[in-house]
């Protein structure tokens, strides 16, 4: 009996002490779960910030390689006019509406005061500016993006016209080159049988050239061949074409002009040159010409034929003592 009453005892202390130590150890594990809940609330917090970080960077990343798409689209141009457009489409699309545009200098600037205002540097210089309204600070940095990508598309234009002009015109002279004159040439035969028009070419020559390289070097000469082609200009019409035809050989395409009209130019280009010094270093030189004078349809029906005609009214002029203008059909 007295052991039955110590076992009971004994299981019953036993037990209290299991439950105390059942107790501690779920408070002990609470504690642990409440502080890894949290933890796991604390790093889903994180998390959910992370994924709204990323989700703004990948926004922003998007609008950056969409706003530098624009090259694309304006590279697909070389007209500046089709550029703007462009940008106006995507200024739109990602700053918003406002009044874009492009104004060329300082004192047109002034009639926008308060625009945003982007230069258009090419080559150190400042050709013009892109201004817009209603730009909020906040989206400079687009406005910025947008209008470099606009400045590449204006440049890729200018050097691409830069590169026709250096393919086109005389590096000495700035008068068409060979290649590119005979081809205007052409065009000019095709247009003037469309339109039954007239016109005239002229070859002309300056007279001893050789003897100004040698006597005062190809410094001089060169400065001979460009002052004369700048003479020729100031003498003909816009519509009209000059080409350097090789060497100190000129030719000029008269637009429907007539050979006595022609004839009439020659003469008062051949005036202008002999009249005039060129003052070269410390040189003051008079030159001399000899022209030749073709005309079509009159004299020949092709370019070539055209260009013989002229070559052997200017060998008459060189034959017959030179400054002199001489015209095919009047040579006997």
């Amino acid at each position: 009996m007295l052991g039955i009453i110590i076992f009971s005892v004994l299981t019953g202390l036993f037990l209290i002490s299991l439950n105390r130590l059942l107790r501690i150890l779920w408070l002990e594990n609470q504690h642990k779960f409440d502080w890894l809940e949290y933890e796991l609330k604390k790093k889903g917090e994180k998390l959910d910030s992370i994924s709204r970080e990323n989700t703004c960077l990948r926004q922003d990343s998007e609008a950056v390689v969409a706003l530098y798409d624009i090259t694309k689209d304006i590279c697909k141009t070389l007209g500046v006019g089709d550029m703007l457009k462009i940008f106006k489409d995507y200024a739109v699309k990602f700053i918003g509406p406002g009044d874009y545009r492009l104004v060329k200098s300082d004192e047109e600037l002034k009639r926008f005061p308060g625009y945003t205002v982007f230069p258009l540097t090419i080559n150190k210089n400042t050709s013009g500016y892109l201004i817009a309204d209603n730009v909020k600070e906040k989206d400079l940095d687009k406005f910025q993006i947008l209008g470099q990508q606009l400045l590449i598309g204006i440049k890729r234009s200018y050097l691409y016209e830069k590169v026709q002009e250096m393919a086109i015109t005389d590096n000495l002279t700035q008068a068409y080159t060979r290649r590119y004159f005979l081809e205007r040439l052409d065009e000019e035969v095709e247009r003037s049988v469309k339109f039954k028009h007239a016109f005239s070419f002229l070859m002309l020559d300056i007279d001893h050239f050789k003897e100004y390289n040698d006597r005062y070097g190809h410094l001089v000469g060169d400065a001979v061949l460009r002052e004369t082609a700048k003479i020729l200009k100031e003498n003909i019409r816009q519509v009209d074409f000059i080409g350097r035809y090789g060497g100190e050989e000129l030719s000029i395409i008269l637009t429907e002009t007539g050979k006595s009209a022609a004839k009439l130019v020659a003469e008062r280009i051949r005036v202008s040159l002999t009249s005039k010094p060129i003052n070269i270093y410390d040189e003051s030189l008079r030159i001399t010409v000899s022209i030749g004078v073709s005309a079509f349809p009159e004299d020949a029906g092709l370019a070539k034929d055209l260009i013989e005609k002229a070559d052997k009214a200017l060998y008459a002029a060189k034959e017959r003592g030179r400054n002199r203008v001489c015209v095919f059909g009047e040579l006997d």
